[in-house]
């Protein structure tokens, strides 16, 4: 119908806590928020935006392209039989080339790949622990920096079950020691995982882990999602501080 109003709608699964900064990064992007329903752990965030009308001039120019490109590969066939055997011949050769310089050789910024990141030795790093969660240096850093370790001092800003799994977690980390409190930094996340695979070290393992609880974490870098500003990790290693 001429001049219906379409929506295009989005559904986004939040930890509780990161509610706000999830809603103002997507009203941001134009979203609206249509409702919010909140469990006991988790969120659910459902948005609507507007689709935007494509222009009827855009329409006939690419319909237009498309009917000057399908002259250009009608000439191009009636002409171009008779070159064919040369060209596939010239064509095997730049391919084999292409191959060969595909292999690139490691770099000392490869070989060193295995170094750990801190914010002592990174000042990307550095500058990502005082960023907003929801901040672009995090898809940034996660970009860059993928399958490389990183250690960092924080805390635990909050423990959920994973599904309906009893010994199984979702982690949620800060940098510093405010736990619950953290306001600064990104919002690390350890997503299925058990006391085993925290990896505790130290002089004293504690039996379990807590909300607030402090420790060194040694971790992975996963991947970054914006739509959650959740920046996902896999722990290497935990020492209680």
């Amino acid at each position: 119908m001429a001049g219906e109003i379409k929506y295009e709608f989005k559904t986004v699964r939040t930890v509780r806590g990161t509610d706000g900064l999830v809603i103002s990064k997507m009203q941001k992007d134009g979203w609206e928020l249509v409702d919010q329903a909140q469990g006991t752990l988790r969120s659910t965030l459902n948005f609507r935006r507007r689709k935007k009308p494509l222009p009827w001039t855009l329409v006939a120019a690419a319909a237009a392209a498309l009917v000057v490109l399908a002259g250009i590969v009608g000439v191009g066939v009636a002409f171009g039989d008779g070159d064919e055997k040369q060209s596939d011949s010239a064509g095997t050769t730049a391919v084999a080339a292409g191959s060969t310089s595909a292999t690139p050789t490691p770099t000392a910024t490869e070989s060193a790949s295995t170094d750990v990141i801190t914010a002592e030795n990174n000042p990307e790093f550095a500058t990502l622990l005082k960023a907003d969660s929801c901040d672009d240096a995090n898809a940034d850093f996660a970009t860059k920096f993928a399958g490389r370790t990183v250690a960092f001092d924080g805390s635990i800003v909050n423990v959920a079950h994973h599904g309906g799994y009893d010994t199984r977690y979702d982690l949620l980390l800060g940098p510093g020691d405010n736990g619950a409190n953290t306001k600064v930094g990104p919002a690390f996340k350890y997503e299925n995982v058990d006391i085993l695979d925290l990896k505790l070290t130290g002089t004293k393992i504690p039996g379990t882990v807590r909300k607030g609880d402090k420790f060194r974490f040694v971790a992975k870098v996963v991947e970054f999602n914006s739509e959650q500003c959740l920046f996902f990790l896999d722990p290497a290693s935990t020492e209680a501080r």
